[in-house]
């Protein structure tokens, strides 16, 4: 692959991300909303099972051979670190600011790196671990410890990005040898299998308003999954993780248009780190590099 083409798949990696980051944020409205009144076990089963009810129409064109797979054991190993990342992002959503909630799932770029060493071999570049460096920086800055980094709500968002990383770097195993299509479906079968226990005990009729929340939450969160898949099948994971920071950004936006939440001034640098976090990763800065080093 030449330098041209590469760079062509970095944008459109760096655009699918953006897009899958912006589509998640507005998740975060839809359940912030659906948690005034449904527990986080009725977001996170409606969340698979919408996704999964989505999928039935492709199935149905595709035939059952789109789902036969060699990777079963992936795939579930990503449904189950994904799934449990969800409940405590949602967790969070519900008991946090919507930019607070958004920064601790979207510290996993954080661990992406390391984690994609360990597994996938990936090469670890100077440039990443910086921009790694920064996005940390700028999470601290963000959710501030006299705001909750260090309290017991906080450590479940932490723990959710950790295993949200090692589900994004799955993703990206994964995407050598399956369509993203296919990686979302098992995510959502495996994830309804497995949230419909607690079900069991917290099930009860829901009004009109908390089931719009709950559907549109999980078209959105399928949507931004296969934005998201087709972005790491495009480029290496920690290249480009650390634009999922977009997301805090578009949090912020729907937190001071929806509930007056306004960032202080630290906030205000944290976002500065972020947003420099996602310059060091993209392909001009990249591209740039290589021009000054030949």
């Amino acid at each position: 692959m030449n330098d041209h083409q590469t760079n062509r798949n970095l944008f459109l990696a760096i655009g699918c991300l953006t897009t899958s980051a912006l589509l998640f944020s507005v998740m975060g409205i839809c359940i912030r909303y659906a948690s005034h009144t449904v527990d986080n076990y009725t977001i996170v089963f409606f969340r698979n099972v919408v996704g999964l009810i989505l999928f039935l129409p492709f199935i149905f064109k595709q035939g059952m051979g789109f789902v036969k797979t060699e990777k079963l054991w992936m795939h579930t190993w990503r449904s189950i670190v994904g799934l449990a990342a969800m409940y405590g992002f949602f967790y969070a959503i519900a008991h946090l600011k919507l930019s607070n909630a958004m920064v601790f799932t979207y510290s996993s770029p954080i661990f992406i790196p390391l984690i994609a060493w360990l597994f996938l071999k990936e090469k670890i570049t100077r440039s990443m671990l910086c921009a790694a460096t920064l996005g940390f920086i700028g999470v601290f800055c963000v959710a501030k410890p006299d705001q909750g980094l260090l309290n017991w709500i906080s450590v479940v968002g932490i723990a959710s990005s950790l295993l949200a990383s090692m589900a994004f770097v799955t993703v990206r195993a994964l995407t050598k040898t399956e369509p993203p299509e296919r990686i979302v479906f098992y995510f959502c079968f495996i994830g309804s299998l497995l949230s419909i226990i607690p079900m069991f005990w917290v099930w009860r009729p829901y009004h009109l308003q908390e089931l719009v929340f709950l559907i549109s939450a999980g078209i959105l969160a399928n949507i931004s999954q296969i934005f998201m898949s087709h972005a790491y099948r495009l480029a290496p994971a920690g290249q480009i993780a650390p634009v999922n920071y977009m997301a805090i950004i578009f949090a912020g936006i729907w937190g001071f248009l929806l509930w007056k939440e306004v960032p202080d001034f630290y906030s205000v640098i944290g976002f500065g780190f972020i947003l420099l976090a996602i310059i060091l990763c993209s392909p001009l800065t990249q591209r740039q590099k290589k021009m000054l080093q030949s």
